[in-house]
């Protein structure tokens, strides 16, 4: 699964990596949580460029009566989105990219429960599969969620965890956000693949509590995996 991660990268370095249309007012995260506000690519009416906005993760299906069904709903099963009543109307029409440079995952000790984090040499930006969804309030007012969309572990992360955020590179992105985008097409895309220059390292257990947002969350206890 994917329960916590990081971007902490310049807005100027997402609008270059991922061809935004315009420069997001971003702060380093951390520890970025479940039902936090985080950015979000989406297509845009310009189909060279694309636009980034700000939705709540966790996400909410538009026939919800309660928006805290969305506080279980942070992660979709790459095997079943596509047919899951929460999330098969969004895999086909509202798809996206999560802007990320790590991601946290626990694996349990005689200490307790030790956080890794998961990122790419340099800290390179990449992005998630993810689903977008809006719903409506009584008042009237839309609420904008997203989901990470999970697939398994690859050989790199399975001795971590048996699951893993499906991670999109290159013309992946661009077939992702593309609306004319077969399902076939986009289901071969969900499938656990090595990403080159993986790094794991253990990192402090404050990240263990979404209060802490802080650089020490991310900072590296010892060697690299």
């Amino acid at each position: 699964m994917c329960g916590r991660f990081t971007l902490r990268v310049p807005a100027g370095v997402l609008v270059e990596e991922f061809g935004l249309a315009a420069e997001p007012v971003l702060s380093p995260r951390y520890n970025i949580a479940p039902t936090q506000s985080v950015p979000v690519i989406r297509a845009s009416d310009d189909a060279s460029r694309r636009r980034c906005d700000f939705l709540r993760w966790g996400l909410v299906p538009s026939w919800a009566d309660d928006p805290s069904i969305g506080n279980r709903l942070i992660n979709a099963r790459g095997e079943t989105v596509a047919v899951k009543p929460a999330f098969r109307a969004a895999f086909q029409r509202r798809r996206c990219l999560v802007p990320a440079d790590g991601y946290y995952e626990w694996q349990a000790t005689a200490d307790g429960k030790q956080p890794y984090l998961f990122h790419l040499e340099g800290d390179r930006p990449f992005v998630f599969a993810g689903l977008w969804e809006t719903w409506q309030a009584p008042d009237g007012s839309p609420l904008e969620t997203f989901v990470i969309i999970t697939t398994d572990a690859n050989e790199q992360t399975q001795p971590y965890h048996d699951r893993m955020p499906v991670v999109l590179r290159g013309l992946a992105m661009d077939l992702w956000l593309q609306p004319q985008a077969q399902r076939e097409q986009l289901l071969e895309l969900l499938q656990p693949r090595p990403l080159e220059g993986l790094v794991i390292e253990p990192v402090s257990k404050l990240v263990n509590n979404p209060r802490h947002d802080r650089p020490e969350c991310a900072q590296p206890l010892g060697p690299s995996v």
